[in-house]
């Protein structure tokens, strides 16, 4: 997973190197990072100004150089009004005279500025050097906070992410109640462990709710049935005709099809990683790929060696899976003590992980099937190859198509979550889109519109024709996989996965339980923790050993060690799985107490192994 760009400014204000308009009393501080080269800096210059002209001295203005990358004129334009202005002490009027003249500016008009404001031209002067450094300095902190485009903007040190238009930007400088909430929750979200940390409340709150007074009615909650029903009326006093409709308990609506969406999003993850991902290559993929099937295997065989023959020997896969998402919030938690390429390797294990595991729920943990469904199934999946093969890109037939294929795949009796793996597979990826020209068209498009709304009359805003051009080229630059992916894995991590564990997680804690299923119990947990630990630790070894796979310098075998424990966290999947292995009552009770004792046993274990950092190589 690659980390988010940082939200906060890297380097603070100093109003002895910045150029700041305004006191540093001032409780409202706005700091942007632009360029004389773009066009949406010269008019962000006039919202700048308005916004000034409505605070006045609440506000404090600082402005840092981020030239448009691989543009020269930007970057000439930029040390050039560094070095005139260390000339004469007057760096905003040569500010706003570049920010005037538009975004058309040229080097050969640099030395005709000079004369016009009487400053030294372009030169490669001691001065014309000290600029560039200055120059240098505010690229390399526009990078280290997440300023990635021309302009950026911070509020009192926070990027702000939103429209700039003045009174959208202004409403967020005031911090109005709507923008509180919306920064909050951006916050969240961007912490590593916030889906690990959501995950933990709600199935302690279900474990609350299990074992209070509110424990019967919780369940009774889950088990209620919900759906739509056509038949007879009550109370009409006829019997012609049979009710018909689709009911399911809330839980299962939950699990087959809220559940969907997780799988959908791992579907997408998995194909990115194959094809421009972590497993593209066949030497970068064999190492995680081999370390992942070993710890699937060794759990799979411990469990089988610890559970007494009948029915428990069908829940050999509860063990096998690995929680993505305490994981990786375990990962972020421990900061730098995890090598960025240890991250790397636990995170394409974890991917290969839920390959595999969807692969056994479809073979091993469907009910009866039936042969006609699934042939409507599989010509459903064959029309959604056909739309794929015929470059459809609007997502509409493909949600249709996803919506038939899981209420078939649930009437045949296989996993209807399967549906959002196959939609994943064949959701379109195209190849990188040519940017320069998609942008080049955006520009002449919006250089038009600006210019109509100069002339014209009766006009409020961009033309339909105009907005619709610029959505086919937005639609164009991102392929619909991704587009996908973004759109719904903040859902799949932050509703459905923690409604699952809050619909899921609730047991009752009995003595009785454990004491009836101990074998049980100890099953999973050694499966868990030391399966998981062994049979990644091993697989990782035999790749190398074989010369399959080179193990990275960047992190020991102990570290490495300490990942694979952490693959014991099963949690979401090995929950899931019990469910389906263990229709009795009792038997799930008890590999959700293994789940949970397993899974808090395997973050200590690599925690422990995790927390001493790697000593450095002499050299």
């Amino acid at each position: 997973m690659n980390p988010p760009p940082a939200s906060r400014l890297d380097l603070p204000i100093d109003d002895s190197v910045d150029h700041v308009l305004g006191d540093d009393s001032a409780d409202l501080t706005l700091v942007e990072y632009g360029s004389f080269a773009c066009p949406y800096c010269h008019a962000a210059h006039e919202v700048v100004a308005n916004l000034r002209d409505r605070f006045g001295v609440r506000m404090r203005y600082v402005y840092r150089h981020r030239p448009i990358t691989g543009n020269d004129e930007a970057l000439e334009a930029a040390v050039f009004a560094e070095a005139a202005s260390a000339a004469t002490g007057d760096y905003w009027t040569l500010h706003d005279r570049l920010m005037k003249r538009g975004p058309a500016l040229k080097t050969d008009e640099l030395p005709a500025i000079a004369r016009e404001l009487g400053v030294p031209p372009p030169a490669p002067t001691p001065q014309w050097r000290e600029a560039e450094t200055r120059v240098a300095r505010d690229r390399q902190s526009a990078h280290a906070s997440g300023a990635l485009v021309s302009p950026t903007f911070f509020i009192n040190n926070r990027r702000y992410e939103g429209a700039w238009d003045e009174a959208t930007l202004a409403e967020a400088m005031l911090r109005s109640p709507g923008h509180r909430v919306q920064t909050a929750a951006l916050d969240f979200a961007r912490w590593a462990p916030s889906t690990g940390l959501l995950l933990l409340v709600m199935s302690l709150l279900a474990v609350a709710l299990a074992n209070s007074a509110f424990g019967p009615a919780f369940e009774a909650f889950w088990r209620m049935s919900v759906g739509f029903q056509a038949g007879p009326m009550a109370g009409t006093g006829t019997s012609a005709g049979a009710a018909t409709g689709f009911m399911l308990p809330l839980r299962d609506w939950i699990n087959d099809g809220l559940l969907s969406f997780f799988f959908l999003v791992v579907g997408l993850e998995i194909k990115r990683e194959f094809t421009v991902g972590r497993l593209a290559g066949r030497k970068a993929a064999a190492l995680p790929i081999v370390a992942a099937v070993g710890g699937m295997i060794a759990p799979a065989l411990i469990y089988l060696l610890l559970v007494p023959p009948g029915p428990l020997v069908h829940g050999w896969a509860v063990p096998t899976t690995t929680d993505t998402a305490f994981a990786i919030a375990l990962i972020a938690v421990l900061g730098d003590r995890v090598p960025v390429a240890l991250r790397v390797f636990l995170t394409a294990v974890v991917v290969v992980d839920d390959l595999v595991a969807i692969v056994v729920v479809a073979l091993f943990y469907s009910g009866h099937l039936s042969p006609g469904w699934i042939a409507v199934a599989t010509a459903i999946i064959a029309g959604l190859v056909l739309l794929n093969r015929g470059g459809v890109y609007r997502p509409l037939p493909y949600g249709i198509g996803g919506v038939a294929l899981w209420a078939a795949l649930h009437a045949s009796g296989l996993h209807a979550t399967l549906a959002g793996v196959v939609v994943a597979l064949v959701t379109p990826t195209r190849p990188p889109a040519n940017l320069r020209a998609l942008v080049a068209q955006a520009e002449t498009i919006i250089s038009a519109e600006m210019k109509s709304a100069r002339t014209g009359v009766l006009r409020h805003g961009p033309s339909e024709p105009a907005l619709r051009a610029l959505d086919a080229i937005h639609a164009r630059i991102e392929s619909p996989a991704d587009k996908l992916l973004r759109s719904v894995e903040p859902w799949a991590s932050y509703a459905v996965l923690p409604l699952f564990a809050l619909a899921n997680a609730g047991v009752t804690i009995a003595l009785s339980v454990v004491g009836a299923h101990g074998q049980l119990i100890v099953a999973i947990v050694a499966g868990l923790v030391g399966g998981k630990l062994l049979g990644i630790l091993g697989g990782a070894a035999l790749a190398v050993r074989i010369g399959l796979a080179e193990k990275p310098d960047d992190y020991s075998w102990r570290q490495l060690a300490g990942a694979a424990a952490l693959a014991g966290i099963g949690f979401t999947m090995s929950l899931y799985i019990a469910a389906k292995a263990f229709p009795g009552a009792d038997e799930f009770a008890a590999a959700k107490i293994a789940v949970f004792a397993a899974s808090t046993a395997a973050a200590v274990v690599g925690t422990v192994l995790l927390w001493r950092r790697r000593e450095p190589t002499a050299v």
